[in-house]
């Protein structure tokens, strides 16, 4: 059987892929024109954080039949692509990294790490009494692989962890239960997908349910919260938050989530660590060797088909 050629927009990733039996990597340029072999190869990688531009490109590959991700983000894409096309996600590949990036902003803003840093930099030495993370009640909005090694890297801690995915099953609990659950958490960590189901689920009723003095943390993707609604309650000084994405994004320089009081924000770097790519790729390989032996990669997209 011939090798499954496979257009690879970088060149780690093509050394990678071509260690494994089976594929043949080409890379391509996301800014230049596809190489001739997408003409016939059934198979591209996107681009790492690819933007619905992206799914033009393919256009070009009138033989595709699966785009594999390199991120557990699939929103750009799904119910874009021509119809047979597969396509499947990097779960799996960047879980570790955005678990540490939860627990480090969760340590972080209940030693007030932030405010020393801050005052470190106009030469003040501001001692005063914490907060800790030890005893919080933590809920996880998100029950896939993010969430389960959030909750592994979080159990050494000494915290309550209150599980909720899409839906009930057992250890946990259903979407439909939040209502309760919130008011219940010191802190809510969101690490969902962004779907039609997720974007602007935390809105002004969601957050007006977290108790005084709570905290969001948001590592899922920035049109999961609603930017004015969570603006209102960090003006208020009611909530704090913690997040890695934003909506806008990038944020416009002069954006008033800049200066918004109790807020720890970060430029979407949960993810971005030295392996992250070879990560990815392995996830990647893994994938792709299961569609060239004909099988239903792991990481299939639901409604790819």
């Amino acid at each position: 059987m011939s090798p499954l050629t496979v257009l690879v927009p970088q060149a780690e990733g093509a050394e990678i892929l071509s260690e494994v039996d089976g594929l043949r990597p080409v890379v391509y340029d996301p800014q230049e024109p596809l190489p001739a072999e997408a003409a016939t190869a059934p198979a591209l990688i996107a681009p790492f954080l690819a933007t619905s531009e992206a799914v033009k490109m393919t256009a070009q590959m009138p033989e595709l039949r699966l785009v594999q991700l390199l991120t557990a983000g699939a929103e750009a894409w799904i119910g874009q692509l021509p119809d047979g096309v597969a396509l499947s996600d990097g779960r799996g590949a960047h879980g570790g990294a955005t678990a540490e990036w939860v627990v480090s902003v969760l340590l972080a803003v209940y030693r007030h790490l932030d405010r020393f840093v801050r005052a470190q930099d106009r030469g003040v030495w501001d001692y005063h009494q914490t907060e800790e993370l030890a005893g919080k009640k933590i809920l996880i909005v998100g029950a896939g692989d993010v969430g389960a090694k959030t909750k592994a890297r979080l159990e050494p801690f000494d915290v309550e962890i209150t599980m909720v995915g899409r839906t009930a099953r057992e250890g946990v609990h259903g979407w439909d239960e939040l209502p309760a659950l919130l008011p219940e958490h010191d802190a809510t960590v969101l690490i969902v997908p962004l779907t039609d189901e997720t974007r602007g689920m935390v809105d002004a009723g969601f957050l007006a349910a977290m108790p005084d003095g709570a905290l969001l943390v948001n590592g899922a993707r920035g049109p999961v919260c609603d930017t004015d609604a969570l603006l209102a309650e960090l003006q208020s000084g009611r909530l704090r938050a913690a997040v890695d994405v934003t909506d806008p994004e990038p944020l416009p320089q002069g954006h008033p989530l800049f200066s918004a009081p109790g807020l720890l924000l970060t430029p979407h770097v949960g993810g971005s660590v030295p392996l992250a790519m070879r990560r990815a790729y392995r996830v990647a390989a893994e994938q792709l060797t299961a569609f060239a032996r004909g099988e239903e990669p792991a990481n299939l997209v639901t409604g790819a088909y």
